[in-house]
């Protein structure tokens, strides 16, 4: 299946930002607000940034119309999620995209927002998995927020490379970009959301998660059949894992080798992905070449 790339956009366009999951304040934005009118934008806010239903930014229904109504806009050229949390795949059934089919624009987010770019990658669209902008500001977030301005505007992909790791499992693949959050990549499987790995550079990362939980998931990767065609595995930031009293036995990144080693593609750990401030934006749906070797993973385009 071809993947089609929405517009890089251009100073002077309006984006918009919103927030499918969790709810969020406007002193959290205002840096963000600052930092995308520099880029010469102009930022629309969506209704779900006041919502306050519990966690969520608002009820089902209101966090759904307004990322509808940013879709169905052809004067809006990319939708920024806010944020993260838990929420995404509450709203992703009821979304109609046959405006954004007719008039594609960038989607931009991770982490919760996983749903989104497998959604759309299932549909045949690219998106970014990039800093969103409650943490555009991070300490140590420069290159993150740089990264996603190049994504955004079109510029070239810059070379993203990690060190060496005694688990990497070397060699070369090339394949779009497929990946995100695993445990949002569990959550939507056997759902219209659900993007084939087969052929594709899968990435993956979490957080907060106790290490059995990572094992589960990826077991149910592997005996679901979708780790049989990977061609490559990106593996991001596993931040803040837990274990129990009784210790599962293994690392996270050990973990990934156990299922790594039932196929036999190249694997490249330790790479600036996920929930930690240098969080490079990747394009999902992007092509590109894994090299892995002694001197560690490289990802180039």
């Amino acid at each position: 299946m071809s993947i089609l790339f929405p517009p890089a956009l251009r100073a002077g366009q309006r984006v918009a930002i919103v927030s499918p999951a969790r709810k969020i304040s406007a002193a959290e934005l205002a840096p963000a607000i600052a930092t995308l009118e520099g880029w010469g934008l102009t930022v629309v806010l969506g209704d779900s940034l006041a919502g306050d239903h519990h966690q969520f930014a608002g009820p089902d229904e209101l966090r759904r119309a307004d990322f509808q109504r940013q879709l169905d806009d052809p004067a809006i050229a990319a939708i920024l999620c806010a944020r993260g949390g838990y929420g995404t795949a509450r709203i992703v059934d009821g979304l109609d995209f046959t405006g954004f089919r007719a008039a594609p624009k960038w989607v931009a987010g991770f982490s919760d927002i996983t749903v989104l770019n497998a959604h759309l990658l299932a549909l045949g669209f690219a998106s970014i998995h990039g800093v969103m902008p409650v943490l555009f500001h991070q300490a140590g977030g420069e290159l993150a927020l740089e990264t996603l301005r190049r994504a955004l505007f079109g510029e070239a992909f810059q070379p993203i490379a990690a060190p060496p790791h005694a688990l990497n499992r070397p060699g070369t693949a090339t394949g779009a970009l497929v990946g995100g959050n695993l445990s949002l990549l569990q959550t939507i499987t056997g759902t219209a959301s659900q993007a084939s790995f087969a052929g594709r550079i899968l990435f993956l990362e979490d957080l907060d998660e106790y290490l059995y939980h990572i094992d589960r998931m990826l077991l149910h990767l592997h005996r679901s059949g979708q780790l049989a065609g990977v061609a490559g595995l990106v593996v991001g930031h596993f931040s803040a894992m837990r274990d129990n009293a009784i210790p599962f036995g293994a690392t996270v990144q050990e973990i990934i080798d156990r299922y790594a080693r039932l196929h036999g593609f190249p694997v490249a750990y330790g790479f600036p992905v996920g929930h930690e401030a240098d969080n490079r934006a990747l394009t999902v749906g992007q092509s590109v070449t894994l090299t892995v070797d002694e001197a560690g993973g490289r990802l180039t385009a």
